[in-house]
């Protein structure tokens, strides 16, 4: 049997380890912790094993219950530390000695005299005796002689960036309010230059009150009373993150399980700023108007990237001035904004807040477009490239851009064309059943919907559609794949297509298709993506002559019907759709390079 993944042996020995989470590498420091229990059983050593592992996993509990340092903490601690300098200095005053004590302490010294005690003969013992008084008589004095060098030191050091004389209240203060901070970054030397200020402004406070003035206050202007408190913590069940497990139960707008998770995923990176134990109530504008600040210089794919591993969000950002990966657009931004503002209008609606604080927080969107269709010269080349006339294998993106005899026929050389002639978007058409592609009187037909077999998805009810199928698609063999996936016995047009871990639709190869057109010299950063076909097909109906609001239906832009559930149109709407999908053209294009498969 083997032994336990948590017991290490070396030698004769026996060690407890264990695996650091990778989400706390970065923060413990090592990947893996070891300890020797001590023992050359084995028995002993799983007995004593436990103990151990329990203690450490309650640690990394700890490690994940506690949140980044903010603006608020650093404000807290630096009033925290004025008023506490204040205090000590009060406490000194009520401890020293009064003139009562002073006259008793000499008193006392002549009794010893008197009783023989303290000797002419003896020097020590009457130097100990006087100097017993002298300290009483003295006291208030060397206080403020300590105070001034005190305060002296603490500007020294503030001028030079020195914080030794400050690091251990810097530390307690981590501790107590649970943050994620070490001594060599940032926030931790933020944190104690500005508690330094405090403390400075604190000791002045003190020599004013040498003189009998009570009444002075702070004049540095960080050091001032902060609102709330900054170690607030949320009651039980009402975290941020349990509230928004409640928002999606009830799940008011009835958005998708790939939207909703999305949604989390955005709240949670929110709370990662906050504080896990941050209270619902907590949350305002600057939260959300700091949380969009670092948004906005996120790095692209950061959870997928090591040199981010186990980063929380301000860390990443920090860590990304030296990494230099390029930031997330402005609409992610958006995105991310969507989702968080989606759940804080609920918590409005049920009284945890006054107002949504991420309203009106969205950015603006550039004019110019982010997807651009593709001009006829880039389609004649896409299609003449290895991909849609012969790759060196199907297997991977990296061999596509390859000739070769190998030829890719599934939904991946399907979805672009189909596109190009419909306007279709990629997973509509990647989730089409074979019964949805049809002849209705005299015309073949794609019924794009969420009814009949299969896993199905549309962007809104407003999105399921009859979409004729346009001449040059049977030209170039559609409905022969069509009548092969038939005979098969297959249940779905395109049965490769696949649906991500998100439930998003041949995600895969909408990502990896831009990349092949960086291969092959098409595109050169952001413009070209599969939608540029539906953009491509939106053009082609306006050079027909077309204005928009004629043809946004066959696009799916319009409010949801039962005709466009069930696919049954009349012949007058029927031959009207034909009219518009066969004005889709573009002159100059040739596909005489597509072979359809034999």
């Amino acid at each position: 049997m083997a032994r336990i993944s948590y017991l290490l042996r070396r030698g004769a020995s026996y060690y407890a380890r264990i695996k650091v989470p990778t989400d706390l590498v970065e923060i413990v420091g090592r990947k893996e912790l070891v300890k020797a229990l001590g023992t050359k059983e084995e028995n002993e050593a799983k007995r004593l094993m436990w103990p151990v592992v329990e203690n450490w996993t309650r640690q990394f509990d700890d490690l994940r219950s506690r949140r980044t340092m903010t603006a608020d903490d650093k404000a807290h601690a630096t009033w925290q530390h004025y008023e506490a300098t204040l205090e000590r200095d009060e406490a000194a005053r009520r401890t020293a000695p009064t003139q009562a004590d002073v006259d008793e302490a000499t008193r006392a010294m002549f009794s010893r005299a008197e009783r023989g005690e303290i000797s002419s003969a003896d020097p020590l013992a009457i130097l100990d005796a006087t100097l017993e008084v002298q300290a009483k008589q003295r006291a208030h004095e060397v206080d403020a002689i300590s105070r001034r060098a005190k305060l002296t030191e603490m500007q020294k050091h503030l001028a030079n960036g020195t914080t030794a004389l400050i690091a251990h209240e810097v530390d307690d203060y981590v501790d107590q309010n649970r943050l994620i901070v070490d001594r060599d970054s940032p926030d931790w030397k933020d944190a104690a230059r500005l508690m330094m200020r405090g403390e400075v402004e604190g000791l002045k406070r003190s020599f004013e009150r040498d003189a009998g003035d009570y009444t002075g206050r702070p004049s540095d202007p960080i050091v001032k009373p902060v609102t709330g408190s900054a170690r607030e913590a949320a009651a039980p069940g009402e975290t941020i993150m349990e509230l928004f497990e409640n928002y999606a139960r009830e799940n008011p707008n009835q958005i998708k399980p790939d939207t909703l998770a999305q949604a989390r995923r955005d709240v949670g990176l929110f709370v990662e700023y906050v504080g896990s134990t941050c209270p619902v109530h907590r949350i305002d504008k600057k939260a959300v108007r700091e949380w969009k600040a670092l948004l906005m210089q996120y790095p692209v794919k950061a959870s997928e990237t090591k040199a981010f591993d186990g980063m929380k969000l301000a860390q990443i950002v920090k860590h990304n001035e030296t990494v230099k990966k390029p930031t997330i657009s402005t609409t992610t931004v958006n995105r991310y904004l969507s989702g968080f503002s989606a759940f804080c209008t609920w918590l409005t609606n049920h009284g945890y807040l006054t107002a949504n604080p991420a309203a009106d927080m969205f950015l603006k969107k550039s004019k110019e477009k982010t997807t651009k269709p593709f001009t006829v010269e880039d389609m004649n080349a896409l299609f003449k490239s290895p991909f849609f006339t012969g790759c060196q294998s199907d297997e991977a993106p990296r061999f596509w851009s390859k000739p070769g005899n190998v030829l890719i026929r599934d939904h991946r050389y399907w979805v672009p064309l189909i596109m190009l002639y419909s306007g279709a978007r990629p997973a509509e058409i990647a989730q089409l059943g074979v019964d949805d592609v049809r002849e209705d009187r005299g015309h073949w037909i794609m019924h794009i919907t969420t009814e009949g077999e299969g896993d199905k998805s549309v962007k809104t009810d407003g999105s399921m559609r009859v979409v004729p199928v346009h001449p040059e698609l049977i030209k170039l063999g559609l409905l022969d794949y069509h009548a092969d996936m038939n005979e098969r016995g297959e249940k779905r047009l395109f049965p490769l297509a696949e649906r991500n871990e998100r439930g998003q639709m041949i995600a895969d190869f909408s990502r990896d298709f831009p990349r092949y057109l960086t291969k092959i010299g098409l595109k050169e950063g952001r413009g070209l993506s599969l939608y540029s076909f539906r953009h491509g097909a939106a053009d082609a109906l306006r050079r027909a002559g077309f204005l928009d609001e004629q043809f946004g239906f066959l696009l799916g832009h319009t409010s949801g019907t039962m005709t466009q559930r069930y696919g049954t149109l009349p012949q007058g709407m029927l031959e009207q759709r034909v009219e518009l999908v066969r004005a889709i053209a573009y002159p100059g294009l040739d596909l005489s390079s597509l072979v359809p498969l034999t």
